[in-house]
């Protein structure tokens, strides 16, 4: 079974900072979703994911509400 994830740990680890919202510009949809993701993946793990399974579904929908795009769009 998948650990929750706190509120805290969602906005400390999952928000978009310093640039990582500029870098979203021009991307729309799973796109800027998947790539939003990516981002943050990458600063907390130093390493890009290898999978899906990989993202918190709790982190998915936080991340998805920042960048106004439904999770589901990620499939």
């Amino acid at each position: 079974m998948a650990r929750v994830l706190d509120e805290n740990e969602l906005v400390g680890k999952w928000t978009l900072v310093g640039d990582e919202l500029d870098q979203l510009s021009g991307r729309r949809g799973a796109t800027k979703l998947g790539f939003a993701l990516l981002l943050r993946f990458y600063a907390l793990n130093g390493r890009f994911p290898t999978g899906r399974a990989e993202f918190p579904d709790q982190a998915v929908a936080y991340v998805a509400r920042l960048v106004d795009v439904p999770a589901s769009e990620l499939g």
